[in-house]
């Protein structure tokens, strides 16, 4: 992997542009409007909550390129005060720029649980946490406090935590990444990183059993 070039995401446009993040359901709500968002430097990835059942390796192995092309050029992606669009060669055309890429650090929601705990709950950026674990890596994360109780995020926490994560190298058919708080519409309290950062989540192939398919 070749970084051509990058630009920086300051914290303040990182926070404004994700409190302006909707649902995909619900009549494409604000769900961040009125929610405490900070920057959480330092975090350690195993005080975070896992709701995601899996890591594909082919996309931890892409953090871990992407993370060692950056430590060469002075930038340690899991210590972001903000964010970053970045550009690099593509591998089949090395005449070819690809980009711009967006890189944030991962966004975690205190979410009530059903057993009454409040938790960090790993909203977007779960390999990248998985990542900095394996580097034994603090990591910068979006804390988000006070989300509507209505609207909490679709998926709970695994129950035994990171121990319930398996490496995968592809989802299996049947598989079922996460356990839904509302199996019949989970994707309508679905959190739409991309529309303020257009690429930032990435579609997973799917593997749910067609009843939990959207």
């Amino acid at each position: 992997m070749r970084i051509t070039r990058h630009e920086v995401i300051t914290e303040d446009e990182l926070l404004y542009r994700l409190q302006r993040t909707r649902l995909k359901g619900h009549g494409q709500l604000m769900i961040y409007e009125e929610a405490q968002l900070t920057l959480a430097r330092r975090t350690h990835p195993l005080s975070l909550f896992p709701a995601q059942r899996y890591i594909l390796r082919d996309d931890l192995d892409r953090i871990l390129e992407l993370h060692e092309a950056f430590r060469q050029q002075g930038v340690n992606i899991f210590s972001l005060d903000g964010g970053i669009l970045f550009w690099m060669k593509d591998p089949e055309n090395p005449d070819t720029e690809i980009g711009p890429i967006p890189l944030t650090p991962p966004v975690v929601e205190i979410s009530r649980e059903p057993d009454g705990r409040e938790l960090p709950l790993i909203n977007d950026g779960m390999h990248r946490v998985y990542a900095a674990m394996r580097l034994e890596s603090l990591i910068n994360v979006v804390m988000v406090h006070n989300v509507p109780g209505e609207f909490p995020y679709y998926a709970y926490a695994l129950p035994n935590g990171w121990s319930d994560v398996q490496e995968l190298t592809e989802l299996p058919e049947g598989f079922v990444k996460k356990s839904y708080r509302d199996p019949e519409n989970y994707k309508s309290l679905f959190r739409d990183f991309n529309e303020v950062f257009p690429g930032v989540q990435k579609q997973r192939p799917r593997s749910n059993p067609g009843h939990l398919r959207p």
